[in-house]
């Protein structure tokens, strides 16, 4: 495909994904549900409008509530002269076509000039297992071609539960979200959104996603500093925090921005 050697379009249907009730997280996380006129609390204040360019999307329930967001950034990236790279499976791939389209993306004419590439390819995968190396060097690969290609930068997300395989082994996560701070630190002209649905992930992968992330997404608006950030290193394991997993659970539900 134009524009990338790494990564190819993809079609699929209409996506139809599963989605689960809040709640069901704070029984994972082993803090008791607060009732209804109790659960709406402010996300610490230190959480301010945030400069960092790896930023995490933690979320429950239908992906669709989201891609209007995403999309918005993508429109807004494509503005910039940025090369754009999504990641997902192939229904939402799909969903994400119909929501550029909506924002006023010419979907067909940006995927042919190459600034734009929705894929579902999991070349990254070896033996159906996740391959750090293997995402960093196709990372890598693809900014060095958007910068070739007179780009000013390459803006990439990915959901996490896809990327991972059908194996789901989460066990590289830190080191790979250690590796992309990195990444993201040494070439300024790279940003992205890594994506955690918390209906398709242990609630202690969700911990150490947002652990993980300088910033969080809210919106194509909103982009908060995330108080809970640790510079992480390979094979480090994050001890449970009640305020930290209270934090996850908030953002779930989508509460905490009044």
């Amino acid at each position: 495909m134009a524009g990338s050697s790494a990564f190819r379009a993809s079609d699929a249907g209409c996506p139809a994904p599963r989605c689960c009730g809040p709640g069901n997280h704070e029984a994972r996380a082993g803090l008791p549900r607060a009732p209804a006129h109790r659960r709406r609390v402010i996300i610490p204040p230190m959480m301010e409008p945030a400069s960092p360019r790896h930023h995490c999307l933690i979320y429950e329930g239908a992906p669709s509530r989201h891609l209007t967001s995403v999309a918005a950034v993508v429109f807004k990236k494509l503005t910039q002269n940025h090369r754009c790279l999504y990641l997902n499976s192939r229904p939402m791939v799909a969903g994400m076509r119909s929501y550029l389209a909506a924002a006023g993306v010419d979907v067909t004419h940006e995927i042919e000039k190459g600034s734009l590439v929705l894929s579902s390819e999991q070349g990254h995968l070896v033996d159906g297992q996740f391959d750090v190396d293997r995402m960093m060097d196709t990372l890598a690969g693809a900014l060095d071609q958007a910068l070739k290609d007179g780009y000013a930068g390459l803006w990439a997300s990915g959901d996490m539960t896809w990327e991972m395989g059908p194996d789901k082994d989460f066990s590289k996560l830190v080191e790979y979200e250690h590796r992309l701070e990195e990444f993201f630190h040494q070439h300024p002209e790279m940003g992205g959104i890594c994506q955690y649905h918390a209906d398709t992930l242990p609630f202690d992968v969700l911990r150490q996603g947002f652990r993980s992330h300088p910033a969080v997404f809210i919106n194509e608006t909103l982009i908060l500093i995330n108080p809970y950030f640790v510079h992480s290193e390979p094979g480090r394991q994050y001890v449970p925090d009640q305020r930290v997993d209270a934090a996850i659970l908030r953002l779930c539900n989508s509460e905490g921005l009044d």
